[in-house]
């Protein structure tokens, strides 16, 4: 079968088309043709193993985010069958309750081999079923950047009508956190430096837009919002370095900021006063747990939620999907056809 792999040594130049033998299921195993997997930052960072020994060995197989068709169950397997259309986890070792260094360790795409294979072989434990009304572009766009922006907007943020939630950027799980938020009742501010990516999330629904290009004091230009309140119930701070100390600012005593990305930089210089005189809470978020993809996939069932798609390309095109990822500008989820 085709696989891309990191292979000889790292760097996206020693990413390579290659070839692996089909995988053949054992006990409690499920073999899944991949129909289309979906890009994500990180898939920009693991193949410089910008994640240190947590990125795993050569060859390994990137990308973890896909969809695809159970060809193949080996013995025992009951919790889907052939024919099903299924997503693996990203954690595959996470089902349920608080991480561990186990779960942590079981990331898809790195350390453990990703869905760039004509043939995926996971534990039956690994998989979701997918709703039927979803496009396998769509499906394949949800296992990393929409269970992040869940987990940020309802596991952890416990999002009621009503509450103002602020979302840093227009990036796919900027745009799922947006869909989650007024899934709920929320009343969403989205920030973008781009007048023309503000204009699309309106339409799709946020409230109140700032252009942190020509405001770059955000945190002020946010009171009017806020005055309610004090501040933001819910930060989705995907910016990191340069965020944070406004985003501090911005969020009301008491409030959350979901810690997701560190766009602009990991190491940050802010106040640590306002986090306890306010009793702001800090949550960082990484991605999230199965049974939470289960209940995410429930609720976009029942509101026929559809993720933003952008531009698909090729299997053997991985290397211009990744330098359409990296060049930025685009909007929706970058695919990649099998």
């Amino acid at each position: 079968m085709r696989v891309f792999q990191i292979e000889g040594d790292w760097g996206l130049a020693n990413l390579r088309l290659s070839e692996r033998p089909k995988p053949v299921p054992g006990p409690g195993q499920v073999l899944i043709r991949m129909r289309m997997a979906a890009l994500n930052a990180r898939d920009l960072i693991v193949p410089d193993r910008g994640y240190g020994r947590a990125t795993g060995e050569l060859p390994l197989i990137p990308v973890s985010d896909g969809v695809g068709e159970v060809v193949e169950t080996g013995p025992g397997v009951t919790r889907v069958a052939v024919g099903d259309r299924v997503c693996p986890t990203y954690f595959q070792n996470w089902i349920a309750g608080d991480p561990s260094p186990a779960a942590f360790a079981s990331a898809l795409g790195g350390p453990l081999d990703g869905v760039m294979a004509d043939y995926v072989c996971l534990s039956q434990d690994g998989v979701v079923k997918v709703p039927a009304y979803l496009t396998d572009a769509e499906a394949a766009t949800l296992p990393c950047a929409a269970l992040t922006a869940w987990s940020a907007i309802v596991t952890h943020g416990r999002t009621r009508a009503g509450d103002r939630i602020l979302v840093q950027g227009t990036g796919s799980v900027a745009l799922f956190a947006l869909a989650f938020a007024k899934l709920h009742g929320a009343h969403v501010t989205v920030i973008s430096s781009s007048d023309d990516k503000l204009g699309r999330v309106t339409a799709m629904g946020a409230d109140a837009t700032i252009n942190y290009t020509t405001t770059p004091d955000w945190a002020r230009a946010s009171r009017d919002i806020t005055a309610a309140k004090g501040g933001y119930d819910l930060i989705v701070e995907l910016g990191g370095a340069q965020t944070l100390p406004l985003s501090l600012r911005a969020v009301r005593p008491g409030g959350t900021l979901a810690m997701i990305g560190v766009l602009s930089g990991l190491t940050i210089e802010a106040s640590l006063g306002p986090i306890v005189a306010r009793q702001v809470r800090l949550q960082g978020v990484t991605v999230g747990h199965r049974a939470g993809f289960e209940t995410m996939l429930a609720a976009l069932e029942q509101h026929q939620i559809r993720p933003v798609i952008g531009t698909t390309f090729a299997f053997e095109d991985l290397h211009a999907a990744l330098q359409h990822q990296r060049d930025g500008g685009h909007f929706g989820k970058t695919l990649i056809r099998f």
